[in-house]
């Protein structure tokens, strides 16, 4: 597919093999992808088949065997502020209110106050949680909590933002809803995305394209673009049929 935007990050036949106590142990054979500016890229695999750790070479936390990454043509290795992350598990800090867990990463840059301030208020009302800047985590849902997240991720400005399953602990009902919600802040604030999933039905609701990965070790098995706008409605006929294609071409346990 022919892309106007420029590229973002450009993965490069990364291979990533563990060794412990004499073994070898393969967990990613030779990926390569582009990531381009304000594309919605979906990684979609199944469990247990290296995304996380695709991730993270990404992002610049773990080293890859062999292969490159690069931001915008430099090589990443090292953590890099200019990508943001989202957990399945948000990560927020407990003795801190919803306010501060946002405005946290500005204040480690040391912005100033008022603009910390004024930035995670931002967030927090695009999440949709004006008037809860007060509350800890404990205090919130399982939802809440990945708004919190995804607020704190967006409030430090990251050129991309990486989301690692951040639903699949979801109930079904709060999942739906929150993956409409990052369809909206992803229209409102544009920016390379690249969200990782195993569910077909998730990737294609918010995908402009999908990366399908094999079992582990992961390599790329196919690559979908997505041509219909967004929102989408799951049963439309096309919809269904493009889930069906790619629902028979996956290592995924349906």
């Amino acid at each position: 597919m022919e892309h106007g935007n420029k590229v973002r990050v450009s993965v490069r036949n990364v291979t990533k093999v563990f060794k412990d106590k004499n073994r070898e142990r393969p967990v990613l054979d030779n990926i390569s992808f582009d990531i381009y500016d304000n594309e919605f890229l979906v990684l979609l695999g199944p469990g247990r088949c290296g995304k996380s750790v695709l991730l993270n070479i990404i992002s610049g936390l773990m080293p890859a065997t062999s292969g490159s990454i690069t931001f915008d043509g430099k090589d990443v290795e090292a953590p890099d502020p200019e990508f943001g992350m989202v957990f399945q598990r948000t990560g927020l800090l407990p003795w801190l209110t919803v306010m501060d867990n946002v405005r946290f990463g500005p204040s480690m840059r040391n912005v100033d106050k008022s603009e910390q301030y004024s930035k995670a208020q931002y967030y927090i009302d695009m999440v949709g949680l004006t008037g809860f800047e007060k509350h800890y985590p404990y205090q919130l849902s399982g939802g809440m909590k990945q708004r919190v997240g995804i607020a704190r991720a967006y409030a430090n400005s990251p050129k991309v933002l990486i989301m690692d399953e951040p639903f699949g602990a979801l109930d079904a009902q709060t999942r739906y809803n929150m993956e409409n919600e990052v369809l909206s802040f992803a229209e409102k604030e544009k920016r390379s995305i690249l969200f990782v999933t195993n569910n077909i039905e998730e990737a294609l609701l918010l995908g402009d394209r999908i990366i399908l990965l094999t079992a582990c070790p992961a390599s790329i098995k196919a690559i979908y673009d997505i041509p219909f706008k967004k929102p989408r409605d799951t049963m439309d006929q096309d919809f269904l049929e493009l889930r069906k294609v790619i629902s028979e071409n996956t290592d995924l346990a349906l």
